[in-house]
């Protein structure tokens, strides 16, 4: 298998890419595979725009420019911001959500002066403690951010009251709609958002032409240009909303059912692009009915583009409704469907659980992106080698022993003991080889065989994050406290910090703990030097990867870092620990 097979991807729709795609007709009606040439990195979101936007693992983007009414042009590929989080985008507009909580716009409506370059929005927040950003979303005309304070801002086109506000047609500042908000949902061709607060209540305001906020028989003005309470909400928690041009589609996780929380859609909107029977309502959040995902299948994600909708379950089936014009369901033809339909699938080389899907406004794409791995954790491995971490005996079939790493071992079967004798159970029938591809694989969110993962995808929870795993597993459990052996001392106190904690963020611990012939017995590091709040600094960013809002960042504090920093090998992890302190200092500045 070459490097180029872990970014398979399929396209299907109008072919607008046409420089990209290149001896393919203006319609693509069936899943076309092609391979991204000379890219090694893996595919992380694929942003069908205008351009086209690539974000890959490691934080950089590749945009594919082309220009509509020229089909002999050569495709022009730019790599634009490093150590991007998110991409949002709507009509001629980019928002790119960097690691740091930073936001970079360019747009017609955003920067009329000059479109094609990007400027800092989240600085231009009156508000400095809202100034770190935490996710994204974009309308047509619009762009959405949430901040760290769980605040809602937008900035752009008003024109169906999309911002929240009356009299106002756009803005060049982000201003705040609603506090308290957790989410924001909103799509890329929609003049309409939702905003679901702490408490599971969601709002909406903008278009409802075509009923699309979902409010209800009562309510048929145009324009909603207020935050409206969402009523008559289905019971459950809000997994997704997204938003089309004329319809939205909501996903719901029902919280009754213990064992297998199951997820449904409901939909309201302009009826033919609903996937309910012509007859129902569409006006409010109707569910949609389908024997398609229904009994034991779960829905794994949606994807909705101008006026299509497409499901990905876990059963390995992709479905689809709404306009077809285009091609855009991938059916073979372009008629349209009012009720959810299975489309074929072409042969994927990994488990359906791995490939996501992505609408444009009239095309489509299917394409693989597994868990993210990072070099720390394949420096982990070398710990896990370690007899001293290796506490779980596994028996293959052959009655050989294999041992396994306690911690990653419950991270990855989601804190459940009842997973481990299942595990067991698979090993038993194993050979050596095939049982080092499992745990190898385990460890890794790597996809070493299909066949092999298909038998164990249940009991693997690969969604979390490493880093995340530790801070719940050292934070919230007190039976590891013998892997707790490093200890910190200052101003004669001492602080015990777990390895695999300082390990990912300090390259100067991730050497001494590696080392084969460094004295791994507990060790004493002196941080005299350092005041009390930047210590408390230190310490909650070795734990949670971040600083904590209330913290008041001054330039001696700043300065007291930047030697630990230094010295320590901190500033070689990502994020970055003094960019994130100047960004703090600059915004509270």
């Amino acid at each position: 298998m070459n490097s180029n097979q872990f970014n398979q991807v399929f396209f299907f729709g109008s072919n607008v890419f046409f420089s990209f795609f290149k001896n393919k007709p203006t319609k693509i009606t069936q899943l076309n595979e092609f391979q991204l040439k000379n890219q090694k990195n893996q595919i992380k979101k694929i942003y069908p725009s205008q351009p086209l936007i690539f974000l890959f693992e490691n934080g950089k983007a590749i945009e594919y420019l082309t220009e509509e009414n020229d089909l002999n042009q050569n495709i022009e590929k730019i790599q634009i911001e490093e150590n991007i989080q998110k991409v949002a985008f709507g009509y001629r507009k980019q928002a790119i959500l960097t690691i740091e909580g930073n936001v970079f716009v360019k747009g017609m409506n955003i920067n009329p002066e000059n479109p094609k370059e990007f400027i800092n929005i989240s600085s231009l927040i009156k508000n400095k403690k809202d100034r770190i950003i935490q996710d994204i979303a974009s309308g047509y005309g619009t762009i959405y951010l949430l901040t760290s304070n769980q605040n809602a801002y937008g900035i752009g086109s008003n024109t169906s009251g999309q911002l929240g506000a009356k009299a106002l047609n756009k803005t060049k500042k982000p201003i705040l709609m609603m506090k308290n908000v957790s989410k924001i949902f909103s799509g890329n061709s929609s003049n309409h958002v939702f905003l679901l607060n702490s408490n599971q209540e969601l709002f909406g305001c903008g278009n409802n032409l075509y009923s699309q906020l979902g409010l209800g028989e009562s309510r048929k003005e145009r324009k909603i240009q207020k935050l409206t309470k969402i009523q008559n909400i289905p019971k459950g928690k809000i997994i997704d909303i997204q938003c089309g041009d004329y319809h939205s589609i909501m996903l719901i996780e029902n919280e009754n059912e213990n064992q297998n929380p199951k997820r449904k859609l409901y939909s309201c909107g302009y009826y033919e692009f609903v996937g309910i029977e012509n007859d129902q309502k569409s006006n409010e959040f109707t569910e949609i009915k389908s024997s398609l995902f229904e009994n034991d299948d779960n829905i794994l994600e949606i994807s909705v583009g101008n006026s299509h909708t497409l499901i990905l379950t876990g059963n390995g089936k992709l479905i689809g409704f709404g306009n077809n014009d285009d091609g855009q369901l991938g059916t073979g033809d372009t008629e349209r469907q009012l009720i959810p339909i299975q489309i074929e699938l072409p042969e994927l080389l990994f488990d359906i659980s791995y490939y996501h899907i992505s609408c444009g406004n009239y095309n489509s794409f299917l394409y693989y992106s597994p868990p993210s791995f990072s070099n720390l954790e394949e420096d982990l491995i070398k710990l896990f080698e370690r007899k001293e971490f290796c506490d779980i005996s596994f028996k293959t079939e052959n009655g050989e022993i294999i041992k396994a790493h306690k911690l990653i071992l419950k991270y990855r079967l989601n804190q459940n003991e009842n997973e481990f004798e299942k595990l067991q159970e698979i090993i038993s029938k194993k050979s050596i080889k095939e049982s080092n591809q499992i745990f190898e694989m385990i460890y890794l969110n790597r996809i070493i065989n299909p066949k092999l993962y298909s038998e164990i995808k249940e009991i693997i929870n690969s969604n979390e994050k490493i880093e995340e795993t530790m801070k719940r597993i050292y934070l919230n459990e007190n039976e590891n406290e013998n892997e707790k052996d490093f200890i910190i001392e200052r101003k004669e106190k001492q602080y015990k910090f777990p390895k695999l904690i300082l390990i990912m963020r300090s390259e100067l611990y991730r050497g001494m703990f590696l080392s084969v012939t460094e004295d791994k017995s507990n060790k004493v590091t002196d941080y005299s030097e350092l005041s009390n709040k930047s210590f408390q600094i230190l310490e909650y960013w070795i734990y949670s990867n971040q600083i904590k809002d209330e913290i008041q960042i001054t330039q001696k504090i700043i300065n007291e870092l930047k030697t630990g920093i230094d010295y320590f090998q901190l500033n070689q992890t990502n994020p970055n620990l003094f960019d994130l302190l100047f960004n703090k200092f600059n915004n509270q500045n």
